[in-house]
């Protein structure tokens, strides 16, 4: 498995789950309610994984530039059909990674990651790859499933559902685990909240400064 099957699998399922709805909508607008607040009407931002783009025009508008980025060319045409609907001139999408086509180091004010970091293969190399990517001094801002904090079955369950292409590549970390790496890739963690409004969601709001790598 690899990085392609991974962006095969969300193209076979992008059209479905641009239909889905939001499973905790007054969660999730309270993220985008704390995230607006940090977000500054000068700043580049560059939101990693943004799916059919539902978030990224919700918080283009308050920003001068905003680059929103999935590895699946399947969400990003969705995401450009919805922009098309709705045009925010800030708000530009394209098919890329943190890693292989982004080549605008240093220069975000902020980088977003929702549903984001439990979807990537290599976690602490991404975490780096973002501090790369801010300016001094900018926000990493990302909210993500702790699925070690989960019911361990889903856990166990996870390979099988791979290999019969029923899920994607999928990391298994606990809350301070994706703390300490946070860290260790050179940011001062400034807050881990939980912004759900109903269950017991293990999806922690992380906001992070650049600082110096560990």
């Amino acid at each position: 498995m690899s990085t392609a099957s991974d962006a095969r699998f969300w193209d076979r399922i992008s059209r479905r789950y641009a239909n889905d709805a939001i499973a905790d909508q007054g969660g999730y607008e309270r993220t985008l309610e704390r995230t607006r607040a940090l977000l500054r009407p000068d700043d580049h931002v560059l939101e990693l994984g943004c799916g059919t783009g539902s978030t990224a025009l919700r918080l283009a508008g308050d920003v001068r530039r905003y680059l929103a980025t999935d590895l699946s060319a399947g969400m990003i045409a969705i995401a450009r059909e919805k922009l098309s609907a709705s045009p925010v001139p800030a708000l530009a999408f394209e098919v890329a990674t943190a890693d292989d086509s982004i080549r605008e180091t240093g220069c975000f004010n902020a980088v977003l990651g929702f549903n984001y970091l439990h979807l990537i293969r290599d976690v602490p190399g991404t975490l780096r790859r973002v501090h790369g990517l801010l300016a001094p001094g900018g926000l990493f801002i990302t909210k993500t499933a702790c699925l070690g904090d989960m019911n361990p079955l889903l856990s166990l369950a996870l390979p099988g559902m791979r290999l019969i292409g029923k899920a994607p590549y999928v990391s298994v970390f606990r809350q301070a685990e994706l703390r300490e790496r946070v860290s260790a890739a050179g940011f001062e963690v400034l807050a881990v909240e939980n912004h759900a409004s109903r269950g017991n969601d293990r999806r922690p709001f992380i906001l992070a400064r650049k600082g110096s790598p560990r």
